[in-house]
């Protein structure tokens, strides 16, 4: 070990050792020569580590995560935001049906910048801004992996805060209603929950292509939101009565349908999974999402946001319902 004083330990480390939450971690701070903030590749960086299946308290931020190596088709991006996902939480909980291999860390939605490319990665090169909704390594972490065709351009218009927003939302809104409910111009749309990371993706990309849109809210705040979002008319799903002006399906929980009721109007019930996507129909989607972008009705809604030392937190006001935009962690 080396003996320093706490003038060298401030020029070496970006922490102070106070910044370094270590109660109940098994992670060190080592400083390292030359390590600066937005420390260089082939160093150390900070990450959230899940040991142990359980709740938001496993997630741990780790300071001493080496940074990891990017194969030949693969890109190193240096993480400025992440999305949080209500998905994470259980696949943290090790309730979801696909358990990760542990040690893990969280996230998908990654938006930085390309630090690092595979040899054989052609379309993007260091510098480049980016967004994913694909990556190995995981995006609570400063910087993270992602195969080079699940990374998409992200234009300078946008942030990287809306860029972490783009991921999940975006690509399950466009295949919930393009690819699966095969939804058209001219037809109306509720979607319920409409103040979310999906819901205001939904309303934009079904306004965009000339639906009716309808959306509801549980707060006065959603509603603004909702209302802002690309709908045409919104309801509060909270509201005494509200059942007596719409129909609705929850997606959490227990529900009972009369499959009876089904008959006379020859409704469909489609359940659908981001993960199951093909190839091509994630490639269908980043084409219509980047053009969407590049037209400017793609207008990524920001919620709340949290550093990196806030993950468990993410974690626990993420599953208490009333969301307005994307929760994302800034890196």
């Amino acid at each position: 070990r080396l003996l320093l004083t706490e003038e060298q330990r401030r020029q070496l480390s970006p922490w102070s050792p106070s910044e370094v939450p270590l109660a109940g971690v098994t992670c060190s701070v080592r400083p390292l020569v030359g390590m600066a903030s937005g420390r260089a590749a082939g160093s150390l960086m900070r990450a959230i580590r899940v040991s142990e299946f359980g709740g938001p308290s496993v997630l741990q931020l780790c300071a001493d995560v080496p940074v990891p190596k990017p194969a030949d088709h693969q890109v190193l991006i240096r993480v400025h935001a992440c999305g949080v996902n209500p998905v994470e939480t259980y696949m943290r909980s090790g309730s979801y049906a696909r358990k990760p291999n542990l040690p893990w860390t969280p996230g998908n939605d990654v938006a930085g910048v390309i630090e690092q490319v595979g040899q054989h990665v052609t379309a993007f090169k260091k510098g480049d801004r980016v967004f994913t909704c694909g990556t190995v390594t995981g995006g609570y972490a400063e910087y993270t992996i992602a195969a080079g065709d699940t990374v998409y351009p992200l234009p300078d218009g946008l942030s990287y805060k809306q860029g972490s927003a783009i991921g999940t939302p975006y690509f399950t809104a466009y295949r919930a209603l393009l690819q699966k409910a095969h939804a058209k111009a001219g037809e109306t749309v509720l979607v319920h929950g409409a103040s979310g990371g999906v819901g205001t993706a939904a309303c934009q990309i079904a306004r965009a292509l000339g639906m009716k849109v309808l959306g509801t809210a549980g707060t006065s705040e959603g509603m603004s939101l909702v209302e802002i979002s690309g709908t045409h008319k919104a309801f509060n799903h909270r509201q005494i009565g509200y059942t007596d002006l719409i129909e609705i399906v929850g997606c959490r929980g227990s529900i009972e349908i009369n499959p009876r009721d089904t008959m006379a109007k020859e409704s469909s019930i489609i359940g659908i999974s981001l993960s199951s996507a093909t190839k091509t129909e994630l490639q269908e989607t980043a084409a219509a999402l980047l053009a969407g972008m590049e037209v400017g009705w793609l207008r990524p809604v920001v919620g709340s946001e949290f550093p990196l030392d806030q993950a468990a937190l993410t974690h626990e006001l993420i599953m208490q319902g009333g969301a307005l935009g994307k929760m994302i962690l800034t890196i």
